[in-house]
């Protein structure tokens, strides 16, 4: 189980560094864009660190992806055909927008979200 957690954020990591590179961004100008630091970025991208909802975010923004594209590659949302994926994202987009969390507390909820659908095999 864990090499699979592994592999997923080495998918992930190459997936961040492609879309990186397909928008022309140094590492330096991610990380800046992101809101960390360059050795964060790296160890991303190499797979050996699991970036936290608020990083996701400011990847995302500063790659111009969805982010749910990037809890996919993540493996956090599953794409599925019955709609329960674009549940997932209903949720977890109002949990991110909602002005009156702050970045912690939403985090905090997706987590718990997140552990409730997996639970429920989703």
């Amino acid at each position: 189980m864990a090499t699979d957690h592994l592999q997923g954020l080495g998918d992930l990591g190459a997936f961040i560094r492609a879309q990186r590179k397909a928008a022309e961004m140094s590492l330096r100008e991610l990380a800046s864009a992101a809101g960390v630091s360059n050795p964060y970025i790296s160890q991303i991208e190499r797979g050996l660190h699991e970036p936290s909802m608020r990083v996701m975010r400011g990847i995302s923004s500063a790659l111009g992806l969805p982010l749910d594209t990037l809890l996919e590659r993540a493996g956090l949302i599953d794409i599925d055909a019955d709609g329960a994926a674009e549940a997932t994202r209903s949720v977890e987009a109002a949990i991110n927008a909602d002005p009156n969390l702050t970045p912690d507390q939403q985090e905090s909820l997706l987590s718990v979200y997140r552990s409730y659908v997996t639970a429920n095999g989703r």
